[in-house]
């Protein structure tokens, strides 16, 4: 039989477990996992989608595919997406990251999300919410893990730390994330932290809160290690954004209670649109040195995750329109849409300027295109 090439990332998912029984086995697990992945990164949105994708791009798939018995039918991409072990799925995935992730030392920003439309009534299955870590600079996944039903991202958060590598790193966490365990953690594991306060630790909050309030407002603010400030103008509004930093931390009686904590920091923004002014103030805490800077801008690359993630998956990939529901379906489909965003992502600094979106159709009409995005090497 002619050798046929395969897509080197593709490797990394052998380890994946066929839920099948054997003499339902007409179509290998490796030729359904690549149709839905080349449909997905085309635009693929249902079973329905996969199977029109396959039959329009039958010649293309066989490049690298057997496809003995043709392409499959929307109940076989329904049922082994439902019943495929997510635990596996996700770990192939992390391992096949693992490599990215020993290299880069950026910002890791993990942050949650509800995949709106994965709640099933008849079955009393509630929405899945997943929890994600993101390379902010490079814009790829590197790993997710769901909350268990009735919990929160409390629990989930340092199952997800468990699987990553985090050397010399930074991991930004949301207020949910503020709890000293999962600091510990994140300083066992080797990176630094930066973590918003808010009321869920009301007297942390308020303790820096009126510390670094009064200290701002002195002439001599001699307890204030350093400030950087920033502007954005656009829109009709102009946002002038202040961080202020201090590692003179003898008075807060908490200290000792988070793991290496040595820096206590204030976002002041600014915003003026015409001549309303609004101002806000949000409080961290981290183990990093007090270097204004470095933390505003970690700060603000955090939220990247919020565009660069949570917005591409709902707008462009259409997360939340997905009625996907059955059994492991919507946390496999879940996965199978960060591995193709990755793709994505990394196929992107070859077309500058070039949306995501408009490179999933360029990917769908161009085969080139498409080939080029599943046979790159991470």
């Amino acid at each position: 039989m002619e050798a046929r090439k395969q897509p080197a990332f593709l490797s990394y998912f052998d380890e994946l477990e066929d839920p099948r029984i054997d003499r339902k086995k007409l179509y290998p697990l490796s030729e359904i996992l690549f149709i839905v992945l080349c449909a997905s990164i085309c635009g693929a949105q249902s079973w329905r989608d996969f199977v029109t994708f396959g039959e329009e791009k039958l010649e293309y798939l066989r490049q690298f595919l057997a496809l003995e018995n043709g392409i499959p039918s929307k109940n076989t991409f329904s049922r082994v997406l439902s019943s495929l072990d997510p635990a596996q799925f996700k770990q192939c995935f992390i391992t096949w990251m693992e490599s990215f992730q020993r290299t880069i030392k950026e910002l890791i920003a993990i942050d949650g999300k509800t995949l709106r439309k994965s709640f099933d009534k008849a079955s009393e299955q509630s929405a899945i919410h997943m929890v994600s870590a993101f390379a902010s600079a490079a814009k790829l996944v590197l790993g997710q893990q769901k909350t268990e039903d009735k919990s929160n991202e409390i629990t989930a958060i340092p199952k997800l730390l468990d699987l990553l590598s985090l050397e010399n790193t930074i991991v930004s966490i949301d207020a949910m994330g503020t709890q000293k365990k999962i600091a510990q953690k994140i300083r066992q594991k080797g990176a630094d932290y930066i973590l918003a306060l808010k009321g869920n630790h009301s007297t942390l909050h308020d303790d820096i809160r009126l510390f670094l309030s009064s200290e701002i407002g002195k002439s001599d603010n001699s307890k204030i290690a350093g400030h950087y400030q920033e502007y954005d103008k656009g829109h009709g509004r102009i946002e002038q954004r202040t961080c202020y930093v201090t590692d003179q931390l003898d008075w807060l009686e908490q200290r000792d209670e988070w793991c290496d904590l040595k820096t206590i920091a204030v976002i002041e923004s600014r915003v003026t649109v015409g001549e309303k002014i609004t101002t806000e103030r949000r409080y961290f805490i981290s183990s990093l040195s007090p270097n204004a800077e470095q933390i505003a801008q970690a700060v603000r690359s955090h939220w990247a995750i919020e565009n660069s993630l949570h917005w591409i998956l709902d707008v462009t990939l259409r997360e939340d329109d997905s009625r996907v529901r059955k059994d492991h379906a919507p946390e496999n489909m879940a996965m199978v849409r960060h591995i193709i965003l990755n793709l994505l992502q990394k196929a992107k600094t070859q077309f500058k300027e070039m949306s995501i979106r408009r490179l999933q159709k360029k990917a769908g009409w161009g085969e080139s295109t498409l080939n080029l995005i599943m046979m790159q090497e991470f």
